[in-house]
Order: C-alpha cells, then structure tokens, then sequence
C-alpha cells in the first residue's frame, strides 16, 4: 500500500464556548498520533480524538481516481475524523494540525487562527451562504468572499452543503475541483469556463479561521442504503419512515421486534443524516439546535423534504404524481415530496422551538436569527406545493384498475406558515435566513421579520416573477405559479439591482454566470450582499443590496472620540439655552 503523506483536510473549526473551541480535520489514514499545536508561539498543545467514518462511499460515477472506485456498485472508502478540544482560551491565536501517519511521517498543516465565542459586543463579519453541493460558481463565490471582505467570524450555511451525501468524494477531493472541504478553504481547483475562457478557482480560506455553523438541507439526507445500487439512486430512492416500517415488517428483517435493530433498519430502508452528523460537531445531537454567537442568538431548524421533479416526468416519481409505469409496483413509489421531520404543534422539534424562543438567551439576544433549508418567501421554484406532507389520492378507470397515483398539498396545511412563523413573529425574529432555490431575493412582512435567500451559486431554477412555474394545470388554485405564494412582495435591492433587457430593475438575481454571497456586518447589524459576473474574471465584485436589522444600540461600536464630542456638542447647547 502507498503511503499517505497529506492531509485530507485542512483543519476547520466546530462548536466554540466563551473559552474553548474544537478543531476537526480529516485523513486517508488511521494513523500513530494526531495533535494540535496552538498558542502565540504554539506552545500548547491538545491531542486530537480519531474515530473512522462509517458510511462513506464511492461508485463508478465518484469523480476520483480509480484506484479509490469501483467499476461496479459502491465501495467503503476509508477516512478518519479527527478532533481536538483546546481550552483555557480567551482571545484569537495561531494554530497547527500534526499527524504522524501509519509509516511514521509527521505531516502539519499550514498555520491559522482559532478563537473562543466572541464576547457581546465585539463586532463580527458572518458568512450567509447555501446550496455549494459542487456548483459552477461555488469556488469563484468563496474567493471573492475571501478577496472582499477579508476573513470571516463565522459561516452560516443555509443547507445543501454536498450533492450526494455518502459520496467522499463530494466532500473531500472531487477531481473536478469543488469538493466542500476545498473550496471553503481555498484548496479548490475548479476550472469555471465562461464567454470562451476558462478561470481557475481556489474558493476562500474560510472555515480554517472561522466556526461552521450548518442547517440541514434535502441534499444532507440520504435514502435507503445499499452496497449495489449506485449512490445517486440511493439518494433518490428515500421513502417516508411509516412505509419503510411496513417494509421491514414485511421482509421479516427483524424477527426478534429487538426496537433497536428495527429503528436501524427503518432508517436503512427509508433515510438517514449519517454522513452529515459524522462530520461536524454541532451543538446538539438532534438536526436543530440554538447557539449564541457574540450579540447573535442562532436558531437552526432541520424544515427540508425530499426533493422531487416538479413535472410529470417519466424518469423519477414526481412532487405531483407516480410514474404510470411504476403503478403495479409499490416498491419503486416516491410517495411525493414528504417531509423528513415535522414541525407541528405537539411534534418535539416544535416543542423545542417553543422552549428556545422563551429562553433568556433568545430573548435577550440584540440579534436574533432563524435559519433553515426550505424558503418560506421566494421567487423561487421550490417554493411550491405547499412545505406539508403530501395526501395520496388513488384513481381507478372504470374497470377499477389503478390508473393514477397523484399527490395533492393543501396551502392551509403549510406547516412553516401555519405553525413556525407564528411563533416567530411573536417572538421578535430579526431574520429568517434560507437557501434551496438557488437565488437571491428578499422580503420583509408586517412585523418586520426580514427573509433572505442567498444561494445563488449556480445551476439555477430561475425566479418566477415574470414566468409560470411548472404546475399541473389541475393544481393551479392551491399551487401558486408566479411570485410568492405567501403574499408578500419582494424587496428592489437598494444599491444597484440588476435589470432586465428593457432597463427594468430586477428584485433578484437567478444566473449561472452571475454570483452572489451576503454578509452580516454586527458592528451596523447591516446585511450587505454582493455580486460577481464570472463571464468578466477581471471584473469588480459589486454590492447591490443593504438592508439593517434589529435595534442596533446608539453607542454600540461607536469611536470613544464621537461619543464625547456629541456629548460636548450637547452640552452646549443645553447652556446656551440655559442662557437665553
């Protein structure tokens, strides 16, 4: 066996505390020792905690090499997590990664910043991005990212952050250069070719500096497992909890009724967020969890279904309808676009939001954040049918043959609309933040809560503002094919929106060619997002759009200097007064 003499990984940065921080990074190798080094002359150091990863896969469509694929079927690929605590922290300092591999030779990685949890007040540049899953623009995005702005304190990732999510190489070294890990930290090579000319790309040297905090998309959950059906299929192949009960039960598979073993295989024959729960460290062991992140209250919800084609297609079960040519054969039934986990009232996701939005965290949080991965306002395409678990209706001809296997979703069963923002409107939210249609576009409501998709990183599905979305013409009442279904108008950019090609101004922007990143800027709570056109590489990145959320205090930030002339200024013109 050759040796392996790198890293997988650059290291990147989970789960920081008010003094301690955690370091994670990966390898092709078990290895001897794993540790790391960190202080102002990386004097200290902690050792690194292994564990191997166990559902990572490639096949025969894996974009690697073929010494780590098949030519058939799935294979294990082997790789190994390693993570370190390092505490008694108090302020950002320089740090390394060292493994010593299973041939004995030392490998350290280049060196960069850690910190602890900022304190309240200190001011913080974050990150708003979604949907990279290995798209055209993903790496172009990142490096302008890096090149504007600097480095970050933070990333907030709005969902879908691989394609595939057991596929490895996805997350490492996709040979097509946009792997996750690499274009986050600035190790891509991603040959984007636009206009006739090609561009290289190394995305940002991001999360080595800064802590990842991720939202669940549909593109984290994997379907039903198998060792001969290729991953993608896998992927597509998930089915609801309550069928793939019924499917073991009927196999057998468990013929003791040992609960452990069934809820395993329930999760194996339906899906499952294996991969994505192995690779980082989050707050909580659920899909959704809440972290203060200095003057930033973040509450994370796991709101996404499995994805289905929106039209009647012959290839895969659709959002609206099964395949005729699947109609005597249950097994192969999508059973809609379903929800992975509820968010009604009386569902423990729910109930936990209800506790979260009372803690005294939340509420006395200057900002406070609410992201997740399905749109609740959008221009967007996948906005639509309604975010609820699909109603099967069975049709027959006249013989009583089955004819027709169709889904329908109610708009006043919208579980987001009906339950979640309620909640959320009464507990003073600043921003709801979100991906999944692969745009930008915002809106504000009646209570001021902001709404914000920023995921416009290629392969886009367009806005519909001026177009149909592709809805059965049957479903047109319940099924809203132009603007936003949920009534809210969005919002011009208030910079320099793009525009039509009669000079209209666009209040979005949906384009393979043009890029988009946003930022939180704490130290004006403003917003700021910018574009990038990657048909021009020399270009300048624009900022388009600014918008302020939250109550920023008058003083917060403000130069010692400034503050005392305001108050000298003040003072006399109160004597002034006084004198007259």
């Amino acid at each position: 066996m050759a040796t392996i003499s790198k890293l997988l990984t650059d290291p990147f940065l989970q789960l920081p505390t008010a003094d301690s921080v955690r370091v994670v990074w990966f390898t092709e190798f078990a290895g001897q020792q794993h540790w790391v080094n960190y202080g102002e002359n990386l004097e200290n150091s902690a050792i690194g905690q292994t564990t191997r990863l166990r559902y990572t896969r490639e096949d025969a469509q894996s974009q690697v090499p073929f010494d780590k694929k098949p030519d058939e079927g799935v294979m294990f690929r082997p790789i190994w997590r390693h993570e370190a605590t390092i505490t008694g922290i108090s302020e950002q300092v320089p740090y390394t990664v060292t493994s010593i591999n299973d041939q004995g030779e030392t490998i350290t990685s280049e060196t960069f910043t850690l910190a602890p949890t900022p304190a309240k007040g200190k001011p913080l540049k974050i990150l708003l991005t979604s949907d990279h899953q290995l798209m055209p623009m993903t790496a172009a995005n990142l490096q302008k990212v890096e090149e504007t702005v600097g480095k970050v304190d933070a990333v907030f990732m709005g969902g879908d952050l691989a394609h595939i999510p057991d596929r490895a190489s996805e997350w490492f070294d996709d040979s097509r250069g946009g792997g996750f890990f690499p274009v986050l930290q600035g190790n891509a090579d991603y040959q984007l070719q636009q206009n006739e000319t090609t561009t290289r790309y190394r995305g940002g040297e991001i999360i080595q500096h800064a802590p990842i905090f991720p939202a669940v998309g549909n593109h984290e959950v994997m379907g039903c497992f198998s060792m001969n059906k290729p991953l993608k299929q896998q992927f597509h192949n998930a089915v609801p909890r309550s069928i793939a009960k019924l499917r073991v039960r009927a196999n057998n598979a468990n013929p003791n009724r040992d609960p452990n073993v069934e809820q395993a295989l329930i999760e194996s024959y339906s899906f499952n967020l294996n991969t994505y729960q192995s690779l980082f460290t989050l707050p909580s062991t659920t899909p959704y969890y809440a972290v203060t992140f200095g003057d930033i209250r973040l509450v994370v919800l796991y709101i996404t279904n499995v994805w289905r084609v929106p039209g009647m297609s012959p290839k895969r079960p659709g959002r609206y309808a099964e395949r005729q040519a699947d109609l005597k054969n249950p097994q192969r039934w999508g059973f809609g676009q379903f929800i992975f986990e509820p968010i009604t009232p009386g569902t423990r996701q729910y109930q936990w939001l209800q506790q979260e939005l009372n803690r005294p965290e939340f509420q006395q949080a200057q900002l406070k954040i609410v992201m997740f991965h399905h749109p609740p306002h959008t221009l967007g395409d996948n906005i639509v049918p309604a975010y609820t678990d699909p109603i099967q209706k069975m049709e027959y001809d006249e013989k009583g043959k089955l004819s027709a296997v169709r889904y329908e979703y109610p708009k006043d069963q919208d579980q987001i609309h009906q339950y979640v923002i309620p909640l959320l409107k009464q507990a003073g939210v600043d921003l709801v933040y979100y991906g999944h249609s692969h745009l930008w576009n915002r809106f504000v409501d009646d209570n001021g809560i902001h709404y914000l998709e920023s995921s416009n990183v290629g392969n886009t599905y367009g806005a519909y503002w001026d177009q149909q979305r592709p809805v059965p013409k049957s479903y047109q009442e319940d099924y809203v094919a132009q603007g936003d279904p949920y009534g809210l108008e969005p919002v011009m950019p208030t910079l320099d929106p793009l525009k039509d090609e009669q000079g209209n101004s666009l209040p979005y922007i949906a384009s393979n060619e043009i890029t988009v990143f946003s930022i939180l800027d704490t130290a004006s709570n403003t917003i700021s997002s910018y574009r990038f056109d990657t048909r021009y590489p020399d270009s300048e990145v624009i900022k388009f759009d600014e918008f302020v959320i939250g109550k920023p205090s008058t003083t917060k930030n403000q130069p010692v200097g400034l503050v005392a002339t305001v108050i000298f200024t003040l003072g006399l013109i109160t004597l002034v007064i006084v004198g007259l």
